[in-house]
């Protein structure tokens, strides 16, 4: 089984990755510990690009992240379920806010080692208006656009309960 989740920061994107590749024991992958190195310094793209590539050859996996130039194309086409968690803005706002307080001066499994939680003006930027730009959008328009028959679409927390009561 292969299974992508993308969405929204501040969606739970990978806190469903976690719970998905334990429940069904699916290799998973954070594509942001892929994406950042220590201190928040970006990867080198190929470098990225080949990790990524590496772990797609598995037969079973779970991987978090949208990152389209990380074989995002593959990554959706591969796919047996793409997820797409599809929070308001004032939600994701208030899910990064509640993990800040969580996490505060601490490293999250899903982050590069040497990536503490912050929350400063562009992340928050990020969160309320630039990550849901047009072109921002791109993932999410190509995975319902051309795979609707296996994309979900999760629009807010009643319907991530009644996900999980399913499937986990």
């Amino acid at each position: 089984m292969k299974i992508a989740v993308i969405g929204y920061s501040g969606s739970g994107k990978s806190t469903l990755s976690k719970e998905l590749s334990v429940r069904y024991q699916l290799p998973l992958l954070y594509l942001d510990s892929v994406h950042f190195l220590p201190g928040w310094v970006e990867r080198e793209e190929g470098e990225a690009k080949r990790i990524v590539k590496r772990f797609l050859e598995q037969k079973n996996w779970v991987i978090d992240g949208n990152y389209l130039g990380l074989c995002g194309r593959r990554k959706l086409r591969e796919a047996d379920i793409v997820i797409f968690l599809k929070f308001s803005r004032l939600s994701c706002l208030f899910r990064i806010l509640k993990r800040f307080l969580k996490n505060r001066r601490k490293t999250r499994e899903s982050m590069a080692e040497g990536c503490q939680e912050k929350l400063d003006p562009e992340f928050l930027l990020w969160v309320l208006w630039n990550g849901r730009t047009r072109k921002a959008d791109r993932l999410y328009r190509l995975a319902a656009g051309r795979y609707p028959e296996k994309t979900l679409v999760i629009r807010n927390q009643r319907q991530l309960t009644a996900f999980k009561n399913r499937f986990l």
